[in-house]
């Protein structure tokens, strides 16, 4: 088993505070992505695992055994886990082959079994043809590929992956995705995957970390940071979340509650734990809105700005009476609409953020 167990870690750099009281379950197998903004702390919470950084209090256990505590510290070679780094970390002077097979080789792996190993692993990322050639010779995306066959030839049971797409440029990140997906597949492991891009993270993770000031804000799966952020920053970072005010919550149901926006009324999603509160905060998101039809319950807002994405229009308005409170909301024509027009908006969804919670 390769679940990894943090229990209330504390790290800090001098009279600089990087973890705070952090804890988190991730199960065996499970492919775990830790997001958040520069300093969050989630590079270093990477080196804690790794062994890199002793830890000032908590507890770090690999598969059941206790890694960092303390009463000891394990070194990084001693917690049989596989780093794979932003630079790919590659030697220049090795071929590719030698590159993958070289810990077998430190750890006395017979020559057969280690060519076997290693042509296995380098068919497994598409690169059996490319053995004999040096890392130079090699694109990025290739380079990531011998870094990855690198893990995979150790059989690990637990990868760490500190924000290894971030030097490819935008085409190559979308297909080693994919390549990211298909190494858990076939190892099984448990992998932490650190990064700073949102989307990455979303789209291959069974579950992601947000971090904000070295605390864990929230622990979920994708779909749920995205419907039901745990609080505020949540709801801001995630795929540019609104939080804008509300009044008169009155819980409805179970997960519903009435709330008043601008003078309307709406029903929106809500904990189960929701209480009656006289003012609140929700998240939109640019798909809860949209332009109202006839008589249909609205507010009006003036348009800002408009952007053009590709197959949409992004556009940013201000609604009257709360002018600080931007909201944004797509279009796939926006037709005569101009900068200046007072357009009438509706909700479709929405969500009470549970924080505001009196």
């Amino acid at each position: 088993m390769s679940a990894i167990e943090i229990s209330q870690l504390n790290k800090s750099f001098g009279s600089q505070t990087v973890l705070n009281d952090v804890s988190l379950h991730i199960r065996h197998g499970e492919f775990v992505a830790v997001l958040g903004p520069s300093g969050c702390g989630k590079t270093t919470l990477l080196r804690t695992i790794a062994g890199f950084e002793q830890i000032d209090r908590g507890t770090i256990s690999i598969g059941g055994r206790k890694v960092s505590s303390d009463e000891g510290h394990i070194p990084p070679e001693q917690r049989q886990l596989a780093i794979v780094f932003q630079n790919y970390a590659l030697w220049p002077h090795m071929s590719v082959e030698e590159n993958v097979a070289y810990s077998l080789k430190v750890n006395g792996v017979g020559t057969a079994e280690r060519r076997q190993r290693t042509a296995n692993a380098l068919q497994m990322v598409g690169l059996e043809a490319f053995g004999t050639r040096r890392p130079a010779d090699l694109s990025g995306g290739q380079r990531q590929r011998v870094a990855l066959a690198r893990c995979l030839v150790a059989q690990p049971s637990v990868v760490l992956l500190d924000e290894p797409l971030a030097n490819l440029d935008v085409h190559l990140r979308a297909a080693m995705e994919e390549e990211f997906t298909q190494f858990h597949r076939h190892t099984g492991a448990t992998l932490l995957y650190i990064t700073h891009d949102q989307q990455e993270a979303m789209a291959i993770a069974d579950r992601v970390v947000v971090m904000d000031a070295g605390r864990v804000m929230q622990f979920a799966t994708p779909e749920t940071l995205y419907l039901e952020p745990a609080n505020e920053m949540v709801a801001r970072f995630i795929d540019d979340g609104r939080v804008i005010d509300v009044e008169n919550i009155c819980p409805c149901g179970p997960g519903l509650a009435d709330v008043s926006l601008l003078g309307v009324a709406y029903r929106l999603r809500a904990s189960q734990q929701q209480r009656p509160q006289s003012k609140g905060k929700i998240c939109l998101h640019a798909a809860s809105l949209r332009e109202s039809e006839n008589d249909e319950p609205g507010f009006v807002v003036t348009l800002k700005r408009i952007t053009y994405r590709g197959g949409y229009s992004q556009l940013d308005v201000e609604p009257d009476g709360a002018e600080s409170q931007h909201l944004t909301y797509h279009l796939s024509y926006i037709g005569e609409r101009r900068i200046g027009d007072r357009i009438r908006l509706t909700l479709v969804d929405g969500w009470v953020i549970p924080e505001c919670n009196e």
